[in-house]
């Protein structure tokens, strides 16, 4: 089983709610997608084992073979290739590594090298779990590939927790691609019921299931509550704004493994995902 945990916006505790469910469920293993930014080892203190290096493709052109056509610039969306008056310019920052460059060259002058944008970083947590982490490298456009090569080293695993991007960009989508439910981490302020709300539709869009929890309960007004009734959408919990959960998370500890009612509520979480 796969359970993506993902919100609107930032700042949500989408994190907060991926590693105490992963650190709760045995034989599980939690990977955090948010390649921009990752925080969960920060939380599950996992002991490194492996270091892996996420590489991609790039074009490069023979210019004895190129005849600067111009096929391969205008069937690129990106710009990243982009024939010139005397030669062809490549740009491999924004290469999405998709082929069709040289699918469409007629003289066969295109051909691939590899460079790394990040890397996945693998071990064992203090909570005897499993987690994976990817780490795209500073001035990268586009994490997507990392978060495939975390969710390939991942698809056997029985059940596996995934720390999403924030939002509904392209690494939410892939992050989220082929999950069997999904736990939406909102807010009750307008901001929150906002971002949610794109949320829900990208869901529903897909066909996925899901669950929403409510963090920092009691901090705004009921317009999370009036929205989840009138969608007919699950409330699997409610987290209060407490601040011992402020000072838990400041200091990079589990508030389930700290405080005896927050592990209750994180078990009916899953109890309700089950």
């Amino acid at each position: 089983m796969r359970i993506a945990v993902l919100s609107g916006k930032g700042g949500t505790g989408k994190t907060t709610i991926a590693t105490n469910l992963a650190a709760n469920k045995k034989n599980s293993i939690l990977i955090d997608t948010d390649v921009e930014e990752p925080n969960s080892h920060i939380f599950m203190k996992p002991n490194i084992e492996e270091n892996i290096a996420v590489k991609v493709n790039y074009p490069v052109v023979d210019t004895d073979k190129c005849t600067l056509c111009g096929k391969c610039g205008t069937f690129c969306r990106y710009n990243a290739i982009l024939p010139a008056k005397n030669n062809v310019l490549v740009f491999e920052e924004i290469c999405h590594d998709c082929g069709g460059c040289e699918l469409v060259c007629p003289t066969g002058a295109i051909s691939y090298k590899q460079r790394e944008i990040g890397k996945i970083h693998c071990g064992k947590t203090k909570y005897d779990i499993n987690m994976k982490y990817g780490d795209l490298n500073v001035g990268e456009v586009s994490g997507v590939r990392i978060i495939e090569k975390l969710k390939d080293m991942t698809k056997n695993e029985e059940v596996v927790f995934i720390d999403s991007p924030p939002g509904t960009s392209c690494a939410t989508v892939a992050a989220i691609e082929d999950i069997d439910f999904a736990v939406i981490v909102t807010e009750p302020t307008p901001f929150g019921v906002s971002d949610m709300k794109m949320v829900v539709e990208m869901l529903r869009r897909m066909n996925i299931k899901f669950g929403v929890v409510i963090n920092k309960a009691g901090l705004g007004d009921d317009e999370i509550y009036d929205y989840c009734k009138s969608e007919n959408i699950d409330i699997l919990e409610e987290i209060p704004f407490d601040e011992k959960i402020a000072k838990l998370y400041a200091s990079g500890d589990l508030l389930s493994y700290e405080i005896e009612s927050y592990k209750e509520k994180i078990m009916t979480i899953l109890s309700k995902i089950a």
